[in-house]
């Protein structure tokens, strides 16, 4: 009986003490989970108001640096104005009297006009801000506007045509958009990309033709960017299309070709501006016509600045654009421009493309084989011989050349990688590397010829021993497909981009991951500067970034009008292009990314190679062909 009397008198209240336990656990959690969700909401909201305070910082800087260009000119176009006049007074008594009348007249309707034009002006302002510029640059004091304006109406009164009002610039931004899709091969990129809107098509631009790049640097373009539902391309077609004012929604969609884009209508200027003046200054050279896309047409003929491309990015997140040094365009190992020498028609989609050292044997990929073209004789219009990798459906995706030439390594929508030894009479595979990911994105060798790696659609980066044809190592680290890859000249350290948004870096002698760089947008391509610390970014969302490998800050290029598909470095490490799916060509100078020269072509530019005495350049194109340029010093 003492047992059983025992037991119910310490069990019986702890039974409540338990309850209330479990019930405070309970509620706590709830309050945590509650606090949590709390967090987030606000967090979400703090890096939304970050973004939307760069976007202001942009567009301060840009409309700033449109006033103070437009100033500029107002006293270029005073000045002009007196020099008529006078030349005017001078001319007017050599006149018949007959004549003498009819420029009275001419001069009297240009001075109604002109009180026209300075009434008209009073309601649109030039957006001069209120606050000092962030780097402490202040607009000159305007001119009146008549004066400029009185140019205007008096060369339109002499020519007997009626003086257009200035308009307002909102007006030319009013477009209709038009959807395309971009389409890579079936084995994709697996997240799907935001769908960007560009503005204000070019009419008078020329397909196919190289553009005056826009040396200086000015403000920058208005890029409006929405998230949206991609639509999936109905099928793989070729990228030729008619230029159009309007502008044109590009719908990223699951693969690599893309519909053309026309770069958008220039805010037109005339410059011969020295680099080293501020990015702010506006020169005036009346054989220099420029078109910049994505800036409002010019005002009435009133030149105005440039926008602005290239901009430094503090540690903190400030941008401010850059002033380029008197030497970022001229001196040894900068070309001057490229031109186009030699059309490889492929006949399908060219994903890969790599030159031979020495420059003789261009290779481009595209579905299931390699060709070879000899370019040393341009009249040559067939490839020499062709290399039949994967399956007929599948696309090599990246083809690399050991530096001896003698061998070549394929990769693409397959496990496999292919090494094909080229010294045979015939071309022949020599190994087969397999791989448990379902596709190579990219290749890279190391510089001693002894290991190969492969950026797989998994995320790992596989490392491959070439003389035993094995798997030797994996890096793991990405957390979706590793999309491009670079290494250093001395061969320590590895650089990958991946479609998780982030850019990581790897010591080859240590086997491990040195550094992460995050960003908002999936990276396509990068570039690791051959003679010094920058590596080159090519993103999804149309910029091109210089990072320093040690430092925090960066250089943002704004010049593409959508995704940048590849990118490559001179071998003499002073410049470097970037293609993309808006169909340019750009060429940068490092690391500041000063526009050396730009080309469009008909078609998205998929892939890019630089030969090693840095003297051409070969892309290959969604209009299934490569083209070879000759770099001009």
């Amino acid at each position: 009986m003492y047992p059983q009397a025992r037991h119910p008198a310490p069990h019986q209240p702890a039974q409540p003490f338990k309850f209330t336990i479990s019930e405070s656990c309970d509620r706590i959690k709830e309050e945590f989970q509650f606090l949590q969700a709390q967090y987030h909401s606000l967090k979400l909201e703090c890096e939304k108001l970050a973004s939307e305070k760069t976007e202001m910082q942009r567009h301060y800087v840009m409309y700033y640096e449109m006033s103070y260009g437009l100033n500029i000119e107002m006293h270029k176009q005073a000045e002009i104005v007196k020099r008529l006049n006078a030349i005017c007074a001078q001319v007017i008594p050599f006149l018949s009297q007959e004549h003498q009348q009819q420029v009275v007249q001419a001069v009297e309707r240009a001075k109604q006009q002109q009180l026209q034009a300075q009434h008209l002006s009073h309601g649109h302002a030039l957006p001069v801000p209120l606050t000092p510029h962030p780097a402490g640059l202040q607009p000159p004091t305007l001119p009146p506007v008549g004066s400029s304006a009185g140019l205007l109406a008096l060369s339109s009164a002499l020519s007997g045509h009626p003086q257009l009002p200035i308009k307002d610039e909102k007006k030319h931004h009013d477009s209709e958009h038009q959807r395309g899709n971009w389409f890579l091969p079936s084995c994709h990129f697996k997240k799907t990309p935001k769908v960007s809107t560009m503005e204000s098509a070019d009419p008078t631009s020329p397909r196919g033709s190289p553009a005056h790049s826009p040396r200086e640097n000015g403000l920058d373009k208005s890029r409006l960017m929405k998230k949206d539902a991609p639509i999936s391309p109905a099928s793989i077609a070729s990228s030729s299309s008619t230029p159009s004012s309007k502008s044109k929604e590009l719908s990223l969609g699951p693969d690599w070709m893309a519909l053309e884009h026309t770069p958008g209508a220039a805010y037109a200027g005339l410059h011969n501006i020295s680099p080293q003046m501020s990015a702010a200054a506006v020169g005036f050279d009346p054989h220099h016509h420029m078109r910049v896309p994505g800036m409002p047409p010019n005002l009435s003929g009133i030149p105005g600045g440039k926008p602005a491309y290239s901009f430094h990015v503090s540690a903190d997140g400030q941008m401010q654009p850059v002033p380029f040094p008197p030497d970022a365009l001229i001196g040894p190992g900068i070309p001057r421009h490229a031109r186009q020498i030699n059309t490889l028609s492929h006949g399908e989609v060219v994903c890969a493309v790599t030159i031979s050292n020495p420059t003789r044997h261009v290779y481009t990929g595209g579905k299931g084989c390699v060709k070879v073209w000899d370019i040393s004789h341009p009249g040559n219009k067939s490839p020499v011989s062709q290399l039949d990798c994967l399956n007929r459906d599948n696309y090599i995706r990246s083809c690399r050349l050991l530096p001896d030439g003698r061998t070549l390594i394929v990769g693409g929508e397959a496990s496999t990688l292919s090494i094909w030894d080229l010294a045979a009479p015939t071309p022949r595979i020599k190994a087969e590397l397999t791989s448990s990911a379902p596709a190579c994105y990219a290749l890279a060798i190391s510089p001693d010829s002894k290991v190969c790696f492969s950026c797989c659609s998994d995320g790992n980066i596989a490392v491959w021993d070439l003389h035993n044809q094995t798997l030797v190592r994996q890096f793991q680290g990405h957390t979706d497909g590793a999309s491009c890859i670079d290494i250093s000249n001395d061969g320590t350290k590895l650089w990958t981009g991946g479609l998780d948004n982030t850019v990581r870096s790897w010591d080859l002698r240590e086997g491990r991951q040195l550094q992460q760089h995050d960003f908002t947008s999936q990276i396509f391509s990068l570039g690791y500067c051959p003679t010094g610390e920058w590596l080159a970014v090519g993103m999804e969302n149309s910029n091109v970034e210089v990072l320093h490998v040690t430092k925090p800050d960066k250089y943002q290029l704004h010049l593409h009008e959508s995704c940048v598909l590849s990118l490559k470095f001179a071998h003499c490490g002073k410049w470097f292009v970037s293609t993309g799916k808006d169909n340019l060509l750009n060429a940068w100078r490092t690391p500041y990314g000063a526009s050396i020269f730009q080309s469009k072509e008909s078609s998205s530019v998929l892939s890019c190679d630089i030969s090693v005495d840095d003297k051409y350049i070969v892309t290959g194109s969604g209009d299934k062909k490569a083209t070879v340029y000759e770099v001009i010093y």
